[in-house]
């Protein structure tokens, strides 16, 4: 009778355990899914620019979600459009909380966590409740500085903020200039991975090889390569298209990477979609695969206030237009710049990546027989995701291995 009765309670514990890791997924799948629309809609903005693209859109998102928290009017309407926020309140704060959640929980193999903060001038009057709704869902709080009569040291306390959350992998993310006499508030998210494949690549193995940049430029590179027996990966194919997932230690995140049969990297740009990405996801089978990926490292850097407006939100940056009324109570801010600086690296070992977002606010005024083939030695595109929920954190492309 003693052992039904303890098998009974550990049924129930293990039930209410999976029950709260199921509402949690649920909780941030809104949040999920509108940052993966975002993720696809910023790429293509950047696609058509030469060179390595890299950059957190879980970063900017929680960035401008806690900016948007402020907004009203036209000018709520338009960041909601553009960076697809679920519309109801409690269901967007709840969602983003149990993200931040998962991504900071305990006890993981890898390092994986999000912070956010808020740099208000001092003595500038915003509303108390505005504060403690950021601080309450997204865990940003309020830090007073002044940017009126000490900007250059204001502008160097974010950014020590920054290198500290991110390893000192973000430095320098608010240039000089970028603050002044007018800011009035700076809202900051920062994000930083660091994990080790399940399956490490052996440094012996890694040659100096060719790789295709463009139809008209070659670059050496160092391709990492995983043959033999024991190198089953997920992997999907289409006509168009090879798939790979390379999982990290604590199979919780992975890194997907498209890769095109051919050397047209926009044939792996169109599956950038959420329904032809679920598709292909879907697909994957682990099985033999033969593979050869670059080592590569590189820094980007975006300022994103016009790509921005381009895609459909011009209200929040206009002066005297935008309403962020939410914040002091006035219309009496506007975003000035919203810059976001990434860094990534991948090797034999793994991977590390970290980005930040500062928001700039001023006053108005099945086994096959043979093994498939994975060549990494043409440009590709690539994720860092959370396997369970889908969560993009981070989405680049690999033009040129060469380029830092």
């Amino acid at each position: 009778m003693k052992n039904i009765v303890l098998f009974s309670v550990a049924f129930m514990a293990a039930s209410l355990f999976l029950s709260i890791a199921v509402a949690v997924a649920q909780d941030a799948s809104s949040v999920v899914n509108g940052n993966n629309k975002f993720a696809f809609d910023l790429y293509a903005k950047y696609k058509a620019k030469d060179g390595n693209i890299f950059f957190s859109p879980y970063s900017i998102s929680s960035a401008l979600a806690m900016t948007y928290e402020g907004a009203k009017g036209k000018t709520a309407d338009e960041m909601q459009a553009v960076l697809h926020f679920p519309k109801d309140d409690a269901l967007r704060r709840d969602a983003f909380l149990a993200a931040n959640n998962q991504i900071n929980k305990k006890d993981k193999k890898y390092q994986l966590n999000t912070a956010n903060a808020l740099w208000a001038q001092k003595d500038y009057k915003f509303k108390a409740d505005y504060f403690a709704l950021v601080e309450k869902y997204y865990s940003g709080k309020a830090s007073n500085l002044d940017f009126i009569k000490d900007t250059e040291n204001s502008r160097i306390t974010i950014n020590n903020w920054v290198e500290a959350q991110t390893n000192n992998k973000i430095k320098d993310l608010i240039p000089r200039g970028s603050v002044d006499r007018m800011t009035r508030l700076v809202l900051t998210n920062a994000i930083y991975f660091k994990g080790l494949w399940l399956e490490q690549f052996k440094k012996s193995n890694t040659q100096e090889r060719d790789f295709k940049a463009d139809q008209n430029k070659t670059v050496k590179a160092q391709m990492m390569i995983s043959t033999g027996e024991k190198a089953k990966y997920s992997y999907a194919e289409t006509e168009k298209v090879q798939v790979l997932e390379l999982p990290y230690q604590g199979n919780e995140l992975s890194m997907l990477i498209l890769l095109p049969k051919g050397n047209d990297i926009q044939t792996a740009e169109e599956f950038l979609t959420p329904e032809k990405l679920a598709g292909i996801k879907s697909s994957l089978r682990s099985q033999r695969v033969d593979v050869f990926i670059p080592k590569f490292k590189f820094e980007t850097k975006y300022f994103m206030a016009s790509d921005l407006r381009g895609m459909g939100m011009p209200t929040a940056f206009a002066g005297g237009a935008a309403d962020f009324s939410g914040m002091t109570g006035n219309r009496d801010l506007y975003i000035a710049e919203v810059i976001h600086q990434a860094f990534v690296e991948v090797n034999e070992e793994g991977t590390e990546a970290a980005a930040a977002t500062g928001v700039v606010m001023r006053a108005t005024a099945m086994m096959p027989e043979r093994p498939k083939i994975f060549n990494a030695d043409h440009p590709f595109v690539f994720f860092i995701q959370e396997r369970s929920t889908g969560n993009i954190l981070f989405l680049g492309k690999m033009k040129d291995p060469g380029k830092n």
